[in-house]
């Protein structure tokens, strides 16, 4: 089998994990270890590390459908699965000496972000004193490794960077209570005067514009609005996919009483914007697969990410809508996926606004 073959497989066999500690998730607010396993060995944290420190990498599209699956079991674990790979990719924006660190122990290494900016770092001899607290730092409890952004100093004369910090340095405060995507563990965390060396920081600036002054292999010099639709969208898109099959089952009704005419009306529009969004999504794979975008398309590639994402938060509202009293029930799986997209879609990787206006001014200072 391809190495493509092998991921997706892997990926599907963890979404069978997942899909079976789906409601434990949402419970404990945090995935079953055996979820987190599973998805390491499926290989998801190694999509984006470099070849030479042991790194499978394969295509964005591949990586999207992959997530996707694991998404259709449980959308928080394809969160967690996306966020192992695309926080790899930051990973190699560190210089040759972080990276060797933070992969010393072979390509799973499991990395979170905080990308909230927040904190402060102070220049000491060989490097940095950080402190602060990050929020919504997704999978913090079971990452090796931090990357945090820390913002520009007051004054100008630090500018905003990213820093590597050991997970065992930090404190995981429990912030995590949410209405969905409970299974994240997105809480927030707090360092203390935490020393980072210089070979353990990055501008943040090369990593948003896709500068990366270390490789020169396309996915690590990728714009992050190029790619971001993906890293938040696969994992509701899988959601939606589930939620048409999940509905599907209830179309033919009790014996004697099929779905009414209007049920089966709203199910067959919500089902063609899940696949609609999901063309959608495609195409930012393979434009992104296709080597470094311009601005232009940086910027549709943004709001197509955008869009799909409120397309799927629609479809999803429209079927869990028709389930009537029976699908507010605490143990309904659809209930669980609502309320997971309900969360996902408010993302600030996924607003619409700013994408739609970002695009629009390409338009705009293109002509």
């Amino acid at each position: 089998m391809s190495t493509s073959s092998v991921f997706l497989a892997g990926a599907r066999s963890a979404a069978r994990q997942a899909a079976r500690h789906a409601a434990d998730a949402d419970a404990r607010r945090g995935l079953h270890p055996e979820v987190v396993e599973s998805l390491v060995d499926a290989g998801f944290a190694r999509r984006f590390v470099p070849v030479s420190f042991g790194g499978e990498p394969l295509t964005f599209a591949e990586l999207t459908e992959a997530v996707s699956a694991v998404g259709e079991g449980c959308a928080s674990a394809a969160w967690i699965a996306s966020l192992m790979a695309y926080n790899g990719r930051f990973a190699t924006f560190l210089p040759q000496e972080g990276q060797k660190e933070v992969w010393a122990d072979g390509p799973d290494t499991r990395f979170a972000s905080g990308l909230v900016p927040h904190g402060s770092a102070d220049a000491v001899p060989g490097g940095w004193r950080i402190s602060g607290t990050w929020s919504y730092v997704s999978g913090a409890e079971i990452a090796d490794w931090i990357l945090l952004l820390v913002p520009a100093s007051d004054t100008g004369t630090q500018p905003a960077r990213f820093v590597a910090v050991e997970a065992a340095e930090c404190t995981v405060n429990s912030t995590w209570f949410t209405l969905g995507m409970r299974g994240t563990a997105s809480h927030s965390l707090t360092c203390d005067k935490v020393f980072v060396p210089g070979h353990r920081s990055f501008l943040a600036e090369d990593m948003f514009a896709g500068r990366n002054q270390v490789s020169d292999v396309a996915p690590s010099n990728m714009p992050l609005f190029a790619v971001a639709g993906l890293t938040f969208g696969a994992p509701v898109m899988g959601a939606a996919r589930a939620a048409v099959g999940l509905a599907a089952e209830s179309l033919a009704g009790v014996p004697g009483r099929p779905a009414k005419e209007a049920q089966q009306l709203s199910f067959a529009r919500a089902a063609a914007e899940v696949e609609a969004a999901s063309l959608l999504m495609t195409r930012m794979a393979t434009t992104a697969d296709g080597g470094i975008p311009d601005a232009r398309t940086v910027a549709r590639s943004r709001r197509d990410g955008a869009y799909a994402a409120q397309m799927f938060h629609g479809a999803v509202d429209q079927l869990f809508r028709g389930t009537g009293m029976r699908g507010q029930s605490d143990g309904d799986p659809l209930q669980r996926i609502w309320r997971d997209v309900q969360g996902a879609v408010r993302h600030g990787g996924l607003s619409f606004e700013p994408a739609a206006l970002a695009y629009t001014q390409s338009l705009v200072s293109d002509g």
